[in-house]
Parts: structure tokens; sequence; C-alpha cells
């Protein structure tokens, strides 16, 4: 770490002293409105042969700044979104600030409505895709249905994944530490309107952790008003149960101070049906054939709420402390399992029913602060700290019967279990960034700090309550991980290059009381990266990429315990899960940045898997968390979005992929088994406006996946019909919306695995057809700025 820091501070103090300045400019870009365009590209071109001098990107505010500028006559030049502002002619002979750049917003006359924008624009940069949304046909929809819609996002179980993998959210690049049905929850309830861009990072640069896959980045729309703004919001939910949720926010903003404070409130009851049969096998045939029924009946009670307070002490000095809490006083689940078993020749031998009830209560509290510092010579310094602490209860009590296929009792099975999980994380990293000539550069440390102590205990209650100690556990794990980084990126007329490189040195113990066992690692890995973009010309463009990732275990599949659905349905971790690591490539053609062309390779490696195993000898079924031997995925994408006319636009989506897992089969005498699978996603979906003054919209999408790889399942095709309507009021200050969703009854498939000795299937069915309304009433000065942040902690990634 010493080592680290030292490099960091070296290079901070070369970027001062090593270069020598002539003159800056400064400026601002804005609108025909005298409204700023944030992260507008800026131009400094010779005035002799316009050939480009230097380069830059304007802020949130639209403000940019040029060092180092040789003295002469330049032409200054903006664009933004395929829009440009008029050459201006600039003499340099000292420190210049000029006013504003002006970049005119076209409009199109629409039936006397005036339409700034009808479709979403899509822009490769080198490092990402952005797809800008800002005053656009789907702006008016959810922050989530715009994720669903970006391009090369596809929705998955309710997970958005990227490349068939699942992705990460982050506003504003901060990450949002919510889990996956949080973050769907926030974002359901988060106005598009709010949104300028969705970034799509395939593989994210050497300043994000080498940790996870890719990261699907919301850009939010600035605005400098400042005064007071608020929401209140409600939805309602119609599928087996009703499902309510409420929720408000505020915003203050003064000249130096930003406050910002949310709450929501969701109640929820939902229902899940789980049909499967498991045919437990000998050698040569079928010796028992399960079949289940399996019912889900489970109620949460959930708080989150947020407070970020942002302090500007001048234009260089600025310090930001953010805390997030959720707290889930309640999670009551009733699981009620029907089995019959029959024998080879298909008659029944005996029927067994499992009664059980489930209840946890959880807390996930976080807190950041951040201080930021601006250099004269547009450097910038950021320090951060970060803190969260998480707590898990959960008891459990499993009944289970036997009866004879007369219907009569033959005995019973009951026990219960008791646990809980405390972990905390404490982060600490500093970031600099700065322009060494032309050259971007960027470099930071970081040090991540982990420690997890689990508990179970299980008890026997057929006579009396009898503690088992060898399906008991105590388990504790430490982890550290110090990490440096660097990365030089750099612009010229046709092409753009970005390089860096990430160090991680990793240690960490894990120890199983009951197991005795101590799992203790550490290894030092660098994690490089590389992109490069060619605009051949204005019509076509082409970029390669490439990162080295790793993905370490989740701490709750690093713990040995086992979850009960009965005794015979179980699953459990394993502490001896190692790191993966992971090559990514990326190859891209665009064409007239409408038509996107993708093809990807990714080496997984000893992928982290969770595989069904049934045990034919003991007629268990149990998930276990392994690596895989090798794991690799390939395939091709393809995306297009079209005005078809001025109130309709077609999104469409085409991914052709192959997955591949080999793995360890531990209940066929641990062979080696390659489960394979070649498939295809098809999304298209229409966005209708209904009214002239577009504050009626209508949606219609249809969503088919031909199947996919689960581990050691392939699941069977399905189909997603979905559609909705919102509407605007109220000078666009309410929102009213209606969807529906799985139309057709076909977004669940089955899911089978069927291989040497393993025979086993089963189709899962939760609450997918159901008819949602959402209502959000806006008030006070509601164009001001939003100040929601997340902070990028990849560790709490790992709580779920």
């Amino acid at each position: 770490m010493k080592l680290l820091t030292v490099i960091l501070f070296f290079c901070i103090g070369m970027s001062h002293f090593g270069y020598s300045q002539t003159f800056e400019l400064k400026g601002e870009v804005k609108d025909q409105y005298q409204e700023p365009v944030a992260f507008a590209s800026v131009f400094l071109l010779t005035v002799t042969d316009s050939v480009l001098a230097k380069g830059s990107s304007a802020d949130e505010n639209g403000a940019f700044l040029f060092s180092d500028v040789a003295e002469g006559l330049y032409f200054l030049k903006a664009s933004y979104v395929g829009q440009t502002s008029e050459n201006l002619a600039i003499e340099i002979l000292k420190d210049t600030k000029i006013g504003a750049v002006i970049i005119e917003q076209q409009a199109e006359q629409l039936n006397e409505v005036t339409v700034t924008s009808n479709k979403p624009v899509v822009k490769r940069e080198v490092d990402r895709i952005v797809f800008n949304v800002e005053n656009t046909v789907i702006s008016q929809n959810s922050s989530w249905d715009i994720l669903r819609q970006t391009p090369g996002v596809i929705m998955m179980n309710d997970e958005l994944k990227v490349r068939n993998q699942v992705t990460t959210v982050y506003i504003n690049n901060r990450k949002v530490q919510l889990s996956a049905e949080e973050v769907r929850s926030l974002l359901e309830n988060y106005q598009g309107e709010n949104i300028k861009s969705v970034e799509v990072i395939h593989n994210p640069p050497a300043s994000y952790d080498a940790e996870g896959g890719s990261i699907l980045n919301i850009v939010t729309s600035k605005n400098v008003s400042v005064g007071y703004k608020g929401n209140v919001n409600a939805g309602y939910t119609q599928g087996v149960f009703p499902k309510y949720n409420f929720g408000t926010s505020h915003f203050y903003k003064t000249k130096k101070l930003n406050v910002n404070a949310s709450y929501n409130y969701t109640p929820k009851k939902e229902f899940k049906n789980t049909l499967s049969n498991t045919n437990f096998m000998d050698n040569t045939s079928i010796t028992s054939i399960w079949d289940t029924d399996f019912d889900q009946v489970i109620r949460t009670n959930t708080h989150s709420t947020g407070v970020s307070v942002d302090y500007e002490f001048d234009d260089k000095n600025a310090l930001s402390l953010t805390s997030n809490a959720q707290y889930q006083p309640k999670k009551d689940a009733d699981f009620f399992q029907e089995t019959t078993i029959k024998n080879s020749a298909g008659f029944l031998d005996s029927i067994f029913t499992s009664n059980s009830f489930l209840s946890e209560q959880k807390h996930n509290i976080s807190g950041d602060l951040t201080f930021k510092h601006q250099f004269k010579d547009q450097g910038n310094l950021t320090v951060n700290a970060h803190y969260t602490n998480f707590g898990l209860d959960r008891n459990q009590d499993v009944d289970s019967d036997y009866f004879q296929p007369s219907g009569s009792f033959l005995r019973d099975f009951n026990f219960s279990t008791i646990a809980d999980q405390q972990i905390e994380i404490k982060t600490a990293q500093i970031d600099y960034t700065d322009y060494f000539g032309s050259v971007f550069f960027e470099t930071g440390a970081k040090g991540s700090f982990i420690d997890s102590e689990s508990r179970l205990d299980y008890f026997l209650q057929n006579n009396g309550t009898q503690f088992i100690p060898n399906l008991s556990d105590d388990y504790t794990y430490d982890e550290s991980v110090y990490a440096g980084y660097f990365s030089l990126s750099k612009d010229w007329e046709k092409w753009s290059i970005k390089t860096g490189l990430r160090a991680e040195q990793t240690e960490s113990t894990g120890v199983s009381v009951n197991v005795s066992n101590i799992n203790e690692l550490s290894y030092f890995e660098l994690f490089p990266s590389l992109y490069i973009l060619h605009n051949i010309n204005d019509h076509h463009s082409l970029s390669f990429d490439y990162a080295r990732k790793v993905q370490r275990p989740r701490y709750e599949d690093l713990n040995p315990f086992r979850t009960y659905i009965n005794e015979r349905t179980f699953k459990e971790g394993n502490p001896n899960l190692t790191p993966s690591f992971s090559h990514n490539f990326n190859l891209n053609y665009t064409l007239n940045q409408e038509y996107f062309f993708d093809f990807y390779y990714r080496d997984n490696g000893m992928y982290i898997s969770t595989l069904t195993f049934q045990d034919n000898d003991n007629l268990v079924l149990r998930d276990v968390t392994q690596n895989v031997l090798e794991s690799t995925s390939y395939g091709f994408d393809f995306s297009y979005g079209k005005s078809i006319t001025n109130n309709w636009y077609l999104y469409s989506y085409i991914s052709l992929f192959h997955e591949e897992e080999s793995f360890i089969s531990l209940q066929s005498d641990e062979y080696s088994f390659t489960n394979d699978f070649d498939g295809a996603y098809i999304d298209l979906t229409n966005y209708i406006t209904l009214s002239k003054d577009g504050s009626f919209k209508g949606e219609l999408g249809l969503v088919y996946l031909s199947g996919w790889l689960q581990g050691s399942f392939i699941q069977e095709e399905t189909t997603n019909l979905t559609v909705g309507l919102r509407k605007s009021f109220l000078n666009n200050r309410a929102v009213f919306s209606v969807s529906a969703n799985d139309l057709l009854g076909k977004y669940n498939g089955y899911v089978s695995s069927k291989y040497l000795n393993q025979d086993n299937g089963y189709i899962t069915t939760p609450e997918t057809q159901y008819v949602k309304f959402g209502f959000t009433y806006n008030f006070g000065n509601f164009r001001l700025e939003d100040n929601q942040r997340d902070i990028d902690k990849i560790e709490r990634e790992r709580l779920e």
C-alpha cells in the first residue's frame, strides 16, 4: 500500500512540476435559451487548415477549460449529439475567458407542436456507448424502462444483463448500492425526464474496480435553478396479491448548499409456485420418481431512506456527505410442499408434505464522505471514505410428514434453524485526473476492508429440542484489497485511444469452526485494459476493447451453512471457492450512428456458478456453489432504433449467443461435464405518441428468448408481451401510468438438467402476470437539479 501511495503522489507531482503552462482558455457552452449544454465536446482548431489543436469536454454546468494553449489565432467550436456551433475566431495572447459558445438546439414543427427531438441518439465513444434520451420519445418512460430499452441491454428473470451477464447500475458515475430488486423499485419510480443519457460500459476501464462486469451509468439532466422542489409518488400492482409502494423526495438548493432527502415504504405480499420433477437413478435405470408442487407466500415490509448534503466552499473545493439505509423489520414466508413418490413402474409409493415458516429481519446502513479539489490547471483530486453495516437475523421451522398411498401416517421429521450474519465494509479511496498536454491522465489508490461473521444453529425437533453440532457452524471471513491504477487517453481527428492498468493485492481468511477449516488466500493481480476507436468517416466507425476482470465469491457463498426448503432439498455454501479471472474482448462496427453491430468473446475462466445435483443414494437435491473448470461466451448483437412516423418510434435488438460451462459433477463419480447452449434473444418495442402535445404516450413490446444456460440447467424458450400507457397533466407536474406484463402467459420457461445420472427439472411461476398503476406529483421548483448520488463501492454488491 505504501508503494502505491508513493507512486500516486509522484504522478501528481509530475503533473504539476514536470510541465510548464503557456496560456489557458475558459468558457461555457450554452443553447439559444442560455441553458448550459452539459458534457458538450469542445474543439480548438488551427485557423490555417482547421486541424484539431486541442479537444475537451464541458462539465455538467457547461463549463470548459483548455490549458497549455500556445500563442496564436484559433477557431473555437462546440458540438453535442450531432449539433454544432459556428466557428468562433479567437486570438490567444494571454489567459483568456470568453462568454458562451452557442449550440442552437434544432427543432422541427409538427402539427403546431414543437418537438425538440423525436428519436434517441446513440453514440459510440472509445470506452462506452452513450444512449442520449433527453427530450426524446422515450423520455416520458420510467428510468427502469429506459434502461430496458438501452442498446445491448436485455432483461432476463427480472435482471438487467449486458452480453448475457448481470450488469451494475450507476447514477452519475456512482454505484447504486441496492439489491437487484431494490434497484428496480428505485428506477421504476424515478422519472425518465430526469435522464440525459445512459452509458453502456462493456469493459469498465482501470478507474473502476477490477471486480464486476458491465456497467449501466445513468447521467441525469443538470439544471441550475435554486430553491425547493419535491414529489410524492404511489403505486399499485395487482397480481395474485395486491402490492403497494409509497415514496417522497425533497430537494433544496442554494448557491453553495444542496440537500436531498427521500423515503420509500414498500409493503408487499408475493406468491410463487414451482412444479418440479426428479428421477432418481442407479447405474442402469430410474429407481424413484419424485413430483413436487411447491407454493411460497412471502410478506415483506421495507423502509428505505437516503440523505445527501453537498457544500461548495468555493469554485475549487467541495464536500459531500451521503447516507443510505434500508430496514426490513419483517419478512415472513410460508412454504408448503407436497411430493408424490412413485416407483420405477410409475406406481405410487408414498407422499410427503413439508410446511415451513421463515422469519427474517435485516438492515443495511451506509455512509460516504467525499472531498473534491480542483487545481488551477484543471486537475482534480478526490478523496472518499465509506462505511457499511449489514445485519441479518433468520429463523426457520420445518415440519415434514410422510404418508402411505392410502393416506395413513407413516412418520414425521421436524427441525429448526437460527442464523445471523453481521458484515462491516470500510473503504478509503483517492483519485486524481489531469491533462498532460492533450493526453488525459487518471490515477488513484483504494483500500477495502471487509469483516464478516456468520452463525447457524441447527436443532432437531422430533423428540424435544436437540442441538446438532455437525449441521451447525460459526464462520468468519476477513478480506483486504489494496488497489492502485493509472489510465491514459488521447483523441485525434479520427482516432481515439485509451489504455490503463489496475493492480490489486488481495488478502483473505475464512475460518469455519465446524469443519476445522482455515481458507487463506493471498494474491497480487494486474488488470490491463485497452480501447481503440476509429471513425473512418461520417458514416462508418470501428472499435475494439479488451479488459481483464475478476469475480470474487460473495460472502454468503463462502459460508458453508445450509438453507433448507426441507430435509431433502437445500442450498449449501462452499468455503473453498476461489476467485475467477476473465478476459473480455469486443469488436464493434457502427453505421451512420444508427446500426450497431457488436461481436464479443469472453473467457470466463473458473467462473463461480451455482449448480444443482441429485444424490441418488440418499434421495437428496442440493444446490452447491463451486468454481467451474472453464467457461466461455461469445455472440453477435445487433441494435437499431428508427422513427417509423413522427409519432411512432421502433426499437429493435437481436442477440445471437453461445454459452458453455464445464464443471465437476459431484454426484456422478466426479466426472467432468460440459453444458452448452446456442440461443437467440429478440426485443421489439414500439413507442407511440398519442396526443399532439406529447403528454399521452403508449408502449407495446415483445421479447422472445429461445433458451438459456443456467449452470447445470437449460431453460426453454420464453415470450413476454407488454403494453403500457402514460399521461402527463397539470403542466407535467402530475403523471399517471398503467402497464400490463406477460399478456400471453409465456414469460416463464421449463428448466431441466439431464446428463449422466442426473435427471431433474422445474418450472417456477412468480407473479409475472400483473397490471401496475403509478402516480407521481411534483411540487415546488420541479426543474431543480437532482442531487441524488450513490458512491462506487463494489464490495457492497457481494452482500446480495
